[in-house]
């Protein structure tokens, strides 16, 4: 089983999207940390059902050292981001941490990621579960996609 950090502040939307669709695909396969960067995002994944949730700078520098994932926008990796929710120590912590990360390349902030496409978040978020999630899950323990 694999443990997986799911990253997301201001009103936890895209968290909250990509909580349900690990946990629609992979049931209990998984186990699914909801890390906000405010009270509100943490609670919104809580209902998505992720297993555990911590909200704040102390717990998302202090838990994404010991997952195996690490998903959110690609706003988790730059600081003050997410009108400044995302504070320098979270950047490095996330940065340095082991984890694989898996990114989505959505951000309110003045960047363009090159050689990406623009889609609906659901399209985006079913890649990142079904394409490149289901790598890091141990064969044959995962359904697969629709």
């Amino acid at each position: 089983m694999i443990r997986i950090a799911v990253i997301d502040g201001q009103g936890g939307g895209i968290g909250t999207t990509v909580i349900k669709k690990i946990v629609e695909t992979y049931g209990d396969r998984t186990e699914v940390w909801a890390l906000g960067t405010n009270a509100i995002a943490t609670a919104q994944m809580m209902k998505a059902r992720a297993n555990r949730g911590a909200t704040g700078e102390n717990a998302i520098c202090h838990c994404v050292q010991q997952v195996d994932v690490i998903i959110g926008p690609i706003s988790i990796l730059l600081s003050h981001a997410m009108m400044g929710e995302v504070t320098p120590a979270m950047v490095q912590s996330i940065g340095s941490a082991k984890a694989t990360k898996l990114l989505l390349p959505v951000t309110q902030d003045p960047i363009v990621i090159v050689g990406t496409v623009r889609e609906p978040l659901p399209h985006l978020v079913e890649k990142l579960v079904c394409q490149h999630l289901s790598a890091y899950l141990t064969e044959g323990t995962h359904l697969p996609c629709p």
